[in-house]
């Protein structure tokens, strides 16, 4: 993924083709390597591939990542807390969805 696919993704278009490696997940987030490995371990990401040297990120990881910054840096959750955070807004997400669907219907 390029520069202006990154600067894509920031505005609000996530780019399903194109994957991140651990570092370009690192760099458009600003974090450290460890901080994501963390977050793999916990489960709030899951990488394609066996080996930290050959994951990649979908840009769902991306906005997934972004989110736990967020919640760690300004609300000072911790990892348990950012998975079920995530997992809770996702949730809510998709029953709004429903429901929209289910009122056109």
């Amino acid at each position: 993924m390029n520069s202006n696919n990154l600067f894509l993704v920031h505005t609000g278009t996530i780019i399903e083709d194109d994957y991140l490696t651990l570092e370009q997940l690192c760099n458009a987030c600003s974090v450290h390597a460890d901080w994501l490995i963390n977050l793999v371990e916990e489960g709030i990401i899951e990488p394609d591939g066996k080996e930290s040297a050959t994951w990649r990120f979908s840009g769902a990881c991306l906005v997934r990542v972004r989110s736990a910054l967020n919640l760690e840096r300004d609300l000072g959750v911790n990892m348990a807390g950012i998975a079920l955070a995530l997992d809770l807004l996702e949730e809510l997400d998709r029953l709004r969805t429903q429901l929209k669907t289910s009122r056109h219907a």
